[in-house]
């Protein structure tokens, strides 16, 4: 027997609620690039959770607004309306900015999802970056 098959796969019908959590959370790349892309409001505000702002002006997805999760508290997110959804991201994989920043909108009680991927993801697909504050 192989490693696949050691054990077996899950009932599927355990699988539904996780993975309905996990796709309610997450979006990807191309969402956020073709809400955009679409022209208009995408209805959400896209946050680049990491770094510094000499990283950040070196570039970052186009649109984001440079907001590290470490200064996501209730007076700075009071910027904008309580229903306001937010996607954030970091720089990839190896990167726990994005899930520091759900985790501290979610103590706010704020509507969130995470862009997997990153600025990694981003590159990968080939997209566009902006350069500047």
């Amino acid at each position: 027997m192989n490693a696949v098959l050691n054990r077996p796969a899950p009932a599927s019908e355990s699988l539904i609620e996780p993975f309905e959590a996990q796709c309610a959370l997450h979006t990807d790349c191309h969402d956020v690039h073709d809400a955009f892309a679409a022209g208009g409001e995408p209805g959400f505000v896209l946050l680049h959770v990491m770094g510094t702002p000499e990283t950040f002006a070196r570039r970052h997805v186009p649109n984001a607004i440079f907001l590290p999760h470490r200064f996501i508290t209730a007076e700075r997110m009071a910027d904008w309306p309580a229903d306001t959804l937010f996607v954030v991201y970091c720089s990839g994989p190896h990167c726990n900015a994005a899930e520091q920043a759900v985790l501290a909108l979610a103590r706010l009680g704020r509507p969130v999802k995470m862009m997997l991927g990153g600025i990694m993801g981003w590159e990968f697909e080939g997209f566009e970056f902006a350069h500047g504050a």
